[in-house]
């Protein structure tokens, strides 16, 4: 049987469309449909249910989905396993980032490493949504924080504090804030995942711990409109100083409030299992531990 046909099959089966399986692997629809009616003769089964409306797998097809779903694991797991008794830097990795540091950090470091290793192929996923890594067919995550699923495999890439900072042209408008408090007074940018809006930022300093409430007129669910905005002027906003790390160095942007600090935030790159971890994703780990040591240096 044909590889590809067997990887559009379970591509349709996860996504019930003919059409968007096809651009997927880069076949026209017509050449996918004719993929799986191929495969569906040599199998002797009707695997999916055709309407003019949507596309249903049959129960046959749920079953040998099943089993096909493994053998493409253990074929891309065999030659892994390959590339890494030739230690050999090759295959693909499909790697998922939140959209500040996948647009503005990441993308450089990626081009470097495609570079260097020409036999590589990535997929790069740029969200802040967490990654399913099943349904968006991810092999790895970068994310913001210590994931709560202790059976996925988490390498630590950087332990980073938080930074509090906005434009010279805001500050020379508005005044800068010299106590946690008197961000009531100002535009703060305020970032939110799912349905949690992060409207309370926390400080400490020889005097105890702040929760301070701030507030403003703007609010997004993409992390780089947040970054974007303050480069712009429009407010004050709290992120990671690796996020602000190249603004902060040209002068775009100006931290504030020295004598006060915010708790850590770690970033993690996240693998599902031991099993699927490559000599080609322990190479990215490695570069992104020292990418981000650079930044930050």
């Amino acid at each position: 049987m044909n590889i590809q046909d067997l990887t559009l099959f379970v591509r349709t089966a996860q996504t019930c469309n003919i059409t968007a399986s096809a651009l997927q692997l880069d076949m026209s629809p017509a050449a996918a449909s004719a993929a799986l009616k191929r495969l569906e003769k040599q199998l002797g089964v009707q695997l999916f249910i055709r309407s003019t409306r949507k596309l249903r797998i049959t129960a046959e097809g749920e079953r040998y989905l099943v089993h096909c779903t493994e053998a493409l694991t253990a074929l891309e797991k065999g030659k892994a396993s390959l590339n890494e008794m030739q230690g050999k830097i090759a295959g693909e990795i499909r790697l998922s980032t939140s959209s500040d540091l996948g647009r503005n950090i990441v993308l450089p470091w990626l081009d470097e490493v495609m570079d260097d290793y020409p036999e590589l192929s990535i997929q790069l996923n740029v969200g802040d949504n967490l990654a399913d890594f099943f349904h968006d067919k991810v092999d790895m995550a970068l994310r913001y924080g210590e994931p709560d699923d202790s059976s996925m495999v988490a390498f630590l890439i950087a332990k980073l504090d938080r930074v509090v900072c906005a434009s010279p042209e805001y500050l020379a408008q508005y005044g800068e804030p010299k106590h946690p408090q008197e961000l009531s007074q100002h535009n703060c940018l305020l970032y939110r995942f799912g349905d949690r809006v992060y409207d309370t930022w926390p400080f400490t300093d020889n005097a105890g711990k702040y929760a301070v409430k701030v507030s403003g007129n703007r609010l997004s669910n993409d992390a780089d409109v947040v970054h974007r905005w303050v480069v712009a002027g429009k407010g004050i906003t709290m992120k990671s100083r690796l996020d602000m790390a190249a603004d902060l160095r040209t002068g775009h942007v100006v931290e504030l409030l020295h004598d006060f600090n915010s708790p850590p935030i770690s970033l993690w790159l996240i693998c599902p299992n031991r099993t699927q971890v490559t000599p080609a994703m322990l190479m990215l780990r490695d570069l992104l531990r020292s990418k981000c040591e650079a930044a930050l240096s």
